[in-house]
């Protein structure tokens, strides 16, 4: 299957509310994003670059390969290229894919997601009790 390789790491993810959107593309991997933080806006996350080209930030998610109908179909659920915008990126498995990420003005009130791996809406992270 010939295709383009989509780094995703909210919605789109297996398990996800999105994820139908890429029930028919080859998952290929988990990996992440190095370079990147990751912001809870409530019902989904958004990535942006981190503000230092070395900072040790990574944004956690899957590897997928999906054909050219698909990338076009996620650019309009992505809002792309208003909402998010569609990235060229190297991955830390050495390899690139696209990526959705927003801008930094866009996420300068929500909370950041230390741990890069967003889980559910509502859910990014855990609580501490002693926190």
């Amino acid at each position: 299957m010939n295709g383009q390789p989509v780094f995703v790491y909210g919605t789109l993810k297996r398990g996800m509310a999105n994820h139908s959107w890429l029930r028919e593309e080859r998952y290929l991997a988990d990996t992440a994003l190095p370079g990147a933080c990751l912001y809870d806006l409530g019902p989904f996350p958004m990535a942006v670059l981190a503000p230092l080209p070395t900072d040790p930030s990574l944004v956690h998610g899957e590897l997928f390969t999906v054909r050219a109908a698909t990338l076009e179909a996620l650019d309009r659920l992505e809002g792309a290229p208003r909402l998010f915008e569609r990235h060229w990126l190297p991955l830390r498995c050495g390899g690139r894919a696209w990526v959705y990420l927003g801008r930094p003005h866009q996420v300068r009130h929500s909370p950041r997601i230390a741990s890069g791996r967003w889980q559910r809406p509502g859910r990014a992270e855990p609580k501490r009790a002693n926190a």
